[in-house]
């Protein structure tokens, strides 16, 4: 009986064009969201003595590095040439957002700061946790069958900044309705420490589907291809 290859084709060059398109198009909507939403989460966070919105506006700022490092990648005749710097611009990132996000949850606990209500806050938290997730989910899956490691570790920070919405709407609700007020920093340091282990992935360059480094099942160094703890394998990425 004739074994059946599960190596993945390799992408056409009109199909490698539409995807680096497509993830120029979703680095410049990333950028473009997370400047407004910078702006208004510090404007915010000043107006409610909010440490928390803070926070998350220079979160906002790091997400804005992360993308320009991928956008700066795909501005390249080829984009794989700048493939390992762009990584190692990303892992900064998640160290920055990591350092910000620890800091600042720091001081909130040891000030017990109370923040006053803020309807901004909440808006802007609930906008964000819905339109997160759809722009790390896009640039993901284009990553994934364009096996660019950068695109699939931005596509992370942006996740990264999904729970940090969410953590920063259960915070600023709870805070205005029970006055739970380090339900915020307790949150954030748990995110701030996986935070940490994903830029240490993307400084080793250990993302998955990287360039040349797609497992298949059966492969002597990866029996299978279930290694990929965060589901980045699925749907066919490495040969399942």
């Amino acid at each position: 009986m004739s074994s059946i290859s599960t190596a993945p084709h390799p992408l056409t060059p009109g199909r490698r064009a539409l995807l680096e398109r497509r993830v120029r198009w979703v680095v410049a909507t990333t950028i473009a969201y997370n400047v407004v939403e910078a702006v208004v989460a510090l404007l915010a966070g000043r107006l409610a003595s909010s440490s928390a919105l803070v926070g998350f506006g220079l979160d906002s700022v790091v997400e804005v590095l992360s993308a320009a490092a991928v956008a700066w990648q795909f501005s390249a005749p080829d984009p794989r040439t700048r493939e390992r710097a762009a990584m190692r611009a990303i892992a900064l990132s998640f160290f920055g957002l990591a350092a910000f996000v620890t800091v600042d949850a720091t001081r909130t606990l040891l000030h017990a700061t109370e923040p006053d209500h803020s309807t901004t806050g909440i808006v802007l938290a609930a906008v964000s946790l819905a339109v997160m997730p759809f722009l790390s989910w896009f640039e993901r899956r284009t990553g994934r069958e364009l096996e660019s490691a950068s695109a699939v570790a931005d596509s992370r920070q942006t996740l990264i900044c999904t729970y940090l919405s969410a953590v920063l709407l259960a915070g600023l609700v709870l805070n205005s309705a029970l006055g739970w007020w380090w339900a915020d920093p307790v949150a954030a340091v748990v995110i701030a420490a996986f935070a940490v282990r994903e830029g240490v992935d993307a400084w080793r360059g250990d993302a998955c589907c990287a360039p040349g480094h797609r497992p298949t099942r059966g492969d002597a160094a990866h029996p299978t291809a279930d290694h990929c703890d965060d589901g980045c394998c699925d749907d066919g990425c490495c040969g399942t």
